[in-house]
């Protein structure tokens, strides 16, 4: 024959309230274990400061915008207290405004380029139209003769040049550097 034991009920009351505060404190500790993303957060507004500072307003308006919204959501996830959450969208604004930060720099590069490409063509027509004889007509209706090459000054025979001191470099007798160190 089989006995079953069975402890007094008392002694299952007691089992029952240990495991409902261990569970308790383990859903307690399980909230607070990831810490509010602070530095997260402080490095994606600090990008998006810098990519509006670069002028992402005017060359990368479409990525300004994804970085400010995912900030914005980061915002509502750390006054949730999802600070996962947080802490990921956090990241993506960050690399949005990075990539936005990007552009505008390129694009405010480009525009530059684009400037002094114009001012060297202005300058260009400028000089052909001074170069050009007295009598003749504008730049673009005649064409202009070809310039002449420029005379390649020639560099010093061997015989000219010096022997090298103390392994240094040779200089050409009767230069103004020839007793200088």
């Amino acid at each position: 024959m089989v006995h079953i034991f069975f402890p007094p009920l008392r002694a299952w009351g007691r089992f029952s309230a240990i495991a409902v505060a261990l569970g308790a404190a383990l859903v307690i500790g399980g909230c607070a274990s990831v810490p509010p993303p602070d530095s997260a957060m402080n490095l994606a507004q600090s990008q998006l400061q810098a990519a509006r500072d670069a002028g992402a307003a005017d060359y990368a308006p479409v990525d300004l915008g994804f970085a400010q919204d995912k900030f914005q959501q980061a915002q509502t996830a750390m006054s949730q207290r999802k600070y996962a959450d947080a802490a990921n969208l956090a990241d993506e604004s960050r690399a949005d405004a990075e990539l936005a930060g990007a552009k505008a720099r390129l694009g405010a590069a480009r525009a530059q380029i684009q400037a002094k490409v114009q001012e060297n063509a202005r300058l260009r027509q400028l000089g052909e139209q001074q170069n050009a004889p007295a009598g003749a007509a504008s730049v673009d209706d005649t064409p202009l003769p070809p310039a002449e090459p420029m005379e390649d000054m020639p560099a010093p025979s061997a015989s000219v040049l010096a022997p090298p001191d103390d392994g240094g470099f040779q200089t050409v007798p009767g230069s103004s550097q020839e007793g200088q160190p």
